[in-house]
């Protein structure tokens, strides 16, 4: 018996012992995150490259970026096992849950300097067009991000519909863009009339983002319409990762503020970054984004 209480304990201690927590890079030379089409391919990869050398350090094996030309390229490769981590918008985290059957789990999420944990859908016009409000909008344009994009389409779908706004119907044409930056360069170049895309507060969003990096003019864009308050999304993780891995993952990231400031940084914005921190994160956080989409697939059935 006392053989047996031995081996027990002797088992726990191993069990808990650092070697047996990194045991999952026997397994993972090489660890994967992806990142969504929110702006254009070269300037993703240049914000989250100090990032991706902040990982390698901090996990002790090779990491790398993947990219992909829509939302759905990194949905798909994290449910073929593909990757083992991305960077989701709330909406896109919703559909990798839905597309994995709850194969993917949440593991830190944005806190912003004001204290704020999330953002908000806007529908950008010129501020030259004289759209001042949605009724300016009827019989218009509206392009929408992507269709896995949580304040580029499905928040904006879903609130406009409910306050009466039925896109389909009450909008020209609803066309997707294909990445946020995109839309609203169509709306500065004059190709839409108005677009879906987020900003945190009147100081950070994709259109203030593209002013800094002189793709627009300051000014050039205005605001029409607000949602309310979206969760920030997740940083998630495969559910099939070992759980030590997951860990280092999530302690790492919870970490760079501090361990790794300019990385950070950049990686959340560059210097007009308003984001402060990360916060922890659970799936009931985000459950009902997952039954918002249920109620714009009904809508795409019914119609």
């Amino acid at each position: 018996m006392k053989a047996i209480f031995a081996a027990a304990v002797s088992a726990a201690v191993l069990a808990a012992s650092p070697a047996v927590a990194d045991s999952w890079k026997d397994q993972y030379k090489t660890v994967k995150f992806g990142i969504l089409s929110g702006e254009n391919e070269k300037d993703r990869i240049a914000r989250y490259t100090p990032f991706e050398k902040y990982l390698e350090n901090e996990l002790g094996v090779d990491v790398e970026i993947f990219t992909a030309g829509s939302y759905d390229g990194v949905i798909q490769a994290m449910a073929a096992d593909q990757i083992e981590f991305a960077f989701f918008g709330s909406s896109s985290y919703a559909a990798a849950y839905t597309e994995t059957n709850g194969g993917v789990v949440p593991l830190v999420s944005r806190l912003q300097k004001d204290g704020s944990t999330g953002y908000f859908s806007v529908v950008a016009v010129r501020c030259d067009s004289g759209y001042e409000t949605l009724e300016d909008l009827k019989g218009k344009t509206l392009a929408f991000a992507d269709p896995d994009s949580t304040s580029g389409y499905a928040v904006p779908y879903f609130n406009l519909s409910k306050q009466g706004y039925e896109p389909k119907t009450y909008f020209g044409a609803i066309p997707f863009s294909g990445a946020h930056e995109t839309g609203v360069l169509g709306v500065y170049n004059k190709q839409y009339d108005a677009a879906a895309t987020y900003i945190t507060n009147e100081e950070d969003g994709i259109p203030q983002r593209m002013v800094t990096k002189g793709m627009i003019e300051k000014d050039a864009i205005c605001t029409i319409w607000k949602s309310p308050e979206i969760t920030s999304g997740p940083l998630a993780a495969r559910s099939n990762l070992p759980k030590g891995l997951i860990d280092a993952m999530r302690t790492a990231v919870m970490e760079i503020p501090e361990k790794d400031t300019l990385a950070f940084i950049e990686m959340t914005g560059g210097e007009d970054s308003t984001q402060e921190a990360w916060i922890e994160v659970d799936h009931d956080r985000y459950h009902w984004i997952v039954e918002m989409r249920d109620w714009l697939k009904k809508q795409r059935r019914g119609g």
